[in-house]
């Protein structure tokens, strides 16, 4: 008996010591380190890495908050669980496999992390759809006009590719930060991952192969081989190294506030980037183009850029081949200069199209601008490179559509949005600048980052998928996004019903503008013409099309809306700069505890208090509406709902869906013909009854830098339904040269009793 018990003994001493000896933290077979900082109140870093690997993390340009407090916890060994609280949320360590699991002050399973031997990390998922993964959608199999939308990420092993494409997605530019509705985030910093999302109960991330010979950069010529294109350097990958954070998404908002701050919050555009812009393809010559501004403002149709493509992407662009940076002197006879003058006269901006050089002249893209000290001011800094653009600016240039470069690496792309912030500031202190790029990454956001979602086909489906393409943008991007109107490629469906649905559609997107071949299609009253002009596609519209009056109408009717309602969406970008929300905001944002509205891919939210609900079946005469929980006012009639259900909301071609919760505060302005125009008239506030409800008010001079020094104003307007009693006041934080004087007409919905307000900066209350 006592033999037995030393024998137990003796076995039990070697198990446990065999048990110790294998809680060494390894890395790819390396001694590790596992260090969990916290990142923001509700979120965390977790960054295992070799011993061998001295920084405390990799530098990453899509992560802007790179000083960040010490480790909470820092592990080389781990004998037993460990738990510690950081922030707000309570983080327990465990062995054997390292596994990290996070729960919430609420006592809420926030993620568990574990770190498998074989290179790859696991997560949990649920039963509720995971959004994000930044823009676009699988390659489409076989007819892709019959399949569904992708909205919600699960079920589908992600690749995560970068890679162009056209159909119903457009652009794909892959972000491993996944937003799973039920309350967590993931974002995947370091390395780059493909995402296995074809389980129920579980994902993972399996990083990318580590290349033994790093290949030479792609190029534009050899792009199509996919080697390294859109990913981090090839040669930064550190074998082993696994950085990620976990947010806590119970809350919306706030994994919305801290991953901006993370990725750098939001820098407010120019005012009148969020006007209509008008984009052209072949150019005949200089009075052509003014030709079209002037029947703009002849037909009082608002438009505040234009944007001319390149020579070489159509037969007769502005300048001479691209990628050149001289004019084309066939289309501009006299001085450009002169040209774009006048263009200034007529109070629109001017935009134009440019691809970079390829790598015999931009081996890589570096640096900053100003460069610092000990920067190499080689061929691929971009000081250097911006160099080239200034005598553009200097001849009167607004800004750029820096279009291709998608066989740049991930850290290039980003770095090509700093050099348009960036050189342009320096070219034109105090005013802000504007490009629209072909590809985005978490982190432009802070250089003013502007995607559209490139190439697409002019169909209905594609009309249905960029909603969901944008809404998953938004929430993994940046605030501003858009779409050609009409789609790129021509089809014989593009119809001017069609573009009427999409143009409503857009003037509820970031970015406005209407682009694609046979361009004049893509003109307001462009379906209206005899003829479509010179047809760019195998496809083109259908001649039989044209001669369509209705068309010209509703784009009028839109794009009035849009400017109508300039000072709640220049609100909302000051919105998304303090508090990382998008304009474009998915369902989930303000409505995560509605089950049937988190998974809405078809209807958005813009801002708070307007749900957009985009028509995209031909020939509707109905669109299938759903309301969350709440009194619900129809934009058009007011007529009233009650939410929690789905309506049957009648439409004609005029009408896309709008509804406005009770408790909403709209500002809505008088129509401009720019959005810099002056008015006499006064800003209504439609206030619509039902419930309690505030809207904070911002406003800038729309144009300077002075707004990060505090030169704005913001007027806090509350309702009280009880009392029928409206507050206006001033936010006291704000520079008093700033204040100036308002009037307002509130209008109360839906009984439309108004009454005029005068602010000049002091609180006033009016009741009703």
């Amino acid at each position: 008996m006592l033999l037995t018990t030393w024998w137990l003994l003796l076995l039990t001493t070697l198990f446990i010591a065999t048990k110790l000896e294998a809680q060494l933290i390894t890395a790819s077979g390396q001694p590790a380190e596992l260090n969990i900082r916290a990142a923001g109140k509700n979120s965390i870093r977790i960054t295992l890495k070799p011993i061998s690997y001295q920084p405390a993390f990799p530098n990453n340009p899509s992560i802007a908050l790179q000083a960040m407090s010490a480790p909470a916890i820092s592990l080389r060994t781990l004998n037993h669980s460990e738990k510690k609280k950081l922030g707000a949320l309570y983080v327990e360590v465990s062995p054997d496999p390292l596994t990290v699991i996070v729960t919430n002050a609420k006592g809420l399973r926030v993620q568990t992390i574990v770190f498998n031997k074989d290179g790859t990390v696991s997560f949990d998922l649920d039963n509720e759809p995971v959004l994000g993964m930044g823009e676009g959608g699988p390659m489409p199999a076989g007819d892709w006009r019959t399949n569904t939308v992708e909205f919600d990420r699960r079920g589908r092993f992600h690749n995560m590719q970068p890679r162009w494409q056209s159909d119903m997605y457009g652009t794909r530019n892959p972000v491993p930060l996944l937003i799973g509705t039920k309350g967590w985030a993931l974002f995947v910093a370091s390395p780059w991952v493909k995402v296995d999302l074809t389980r129920k109960n579980h994902g993972d991330f399996i990083p990318n192969a580590i290349w033994d010979t790093i290949p030479p950069p792609q190029t534009e010529k050899n792009q199509q081989l996919n080697i390294g294109k859109g990913l981090p350097p090839l040669d930064k990958a550190v074998p082993g190294l696994f950085d990620l954070f976990v947010f806590d998404a119970h809350e919306p908002g706030l994994f919305m506030s801290e991953f901006a701050v993370i990725t750098g919050p939001a820098v407010m555009p120019p005012k009148w980037a969020l006007g209509y812009m008008q984009s052209h393809r072949t150019l005949i010559d200089a009075e052509q183009m003014i030709g079209i501004v002037d029947t703009f403002r002849q037909k009082k149709i608002p438009v505040d850029a234009v944007i001319y493509l390149g020579t070489g992407f159509a037969p007769r662009g502005w300048n001479k081949k691209q990628p050149s940076f001289e004019f084309n002197p066939s289309v501009f006879q006299n001085d450009p200069k002169q040209f774009l003058k006048s263009m200034h006269q007529r109070h629109v901006k001017v935009l134009l199209h440019m691809v970079p050089w390829d790598r015999d002249k931009l081996l890589t893209l570096h640096g900053t601008i100003p460069a610092a000290t000990g920067q190499v001011l080689d061929a691929g800094h971009i000081q250097n490179y911006w160099m080239q653009h200034v005598p553009v600016i200097k001849a009167g240039a607004d800004g750029f559509w820096p279009d291709e470069g998608d066989w740049f690496n991930l850290y290039e792309r980003i770095k090509r949005h700093q050099m348009y912030y960036q050189g342009s500031l320096v070219t034109t202190p105090n005013v802000r600048p504007w490009s629209l790029h072909r590809n985005g990454y978490p982190g432009i956001a802070q250089w003013g980052g502007w995607v559209w979602s490139g190439d697409t086909e002019s169909s209905w489906k594609t009309l249905e998928a960029q909603v969901a393409v944008g809404i998953n943008y938004s929430l993994s991007i940046g605030p501003y996004w858009g779409s050609d109107i009409g789609g790129f490629y021509s089809s014989h469906e593009l119809t001017g019903e069609l573009y009427a649905r999409w143009f409503q559609f857009a003037a509820f997107c970031g970015s406005f503008r209407s682009h694609g071949r046979t361009w004049r299609t893509r003109l307001p009253w462009g379906w209206g013409l005899p003829d479509m002009g010179p047809p760019e596609d195998r496809e083109p519209p259908l001649q039989s099309e044209m001669n369509n009056p209705a068309i010209e109408p509703i784009a009028r009717k839109y794009d009035e809306l849009r400017y109508q309602l300039l000072p709640y969406t220049y609100t909302l970008a000051w919105e998304a700069r303090k508090s990382g929300m998008p304009l474009m905001r998915a369902m989930w944002l303000h409505y995560p505890q509605d089950t049937q509205a988190v998974k809405m891919s078809s209807q958005y939210l813009w801002g708070e208090n307007i749900l957009v609900a985009p028509v995209f079946e031909k020939g509707a005469t109905n669109r299938m509406v759903y309301l969350p929980a709440g009194l619900w006012y129809d934009w058009w009639t007011n007529t009233e709902f009650e939410g929690a259900r789905t309506i049957n909301s009648e439409v004609d071609l005029s009408i896309m869906p709008l509804f406005v919760k009770a408790g909403g505060i709209i500002p809505f302005d008088p129509v401009r013909q720019y959005t810099g125009e002056a008015t006499s008239e006064p800003t209504t506030l439609r206030v619509y009854s039902g419930h309690d409800g505030e809207f904070t008010l911002y406003e800038d001079d729309g144009i300077s830098q002075g707004y990060l020094k505090g030169e704005y104003v913001l007027i806090k307007i509350k309702w009280n339904d009880k009392n029928k009693k409206l507050t206006i006041e001033p936010v006291k934080a704000i520079k008093e040269t700033a204040i100036k004087s308002w009037r307002f007409k509130v209008e109360v919905l839906p009984g439309g009793i108004t009454k005029m307000v005068s602010y000049v900066g002091n609180a006033v209350e009016v009741l009703f």
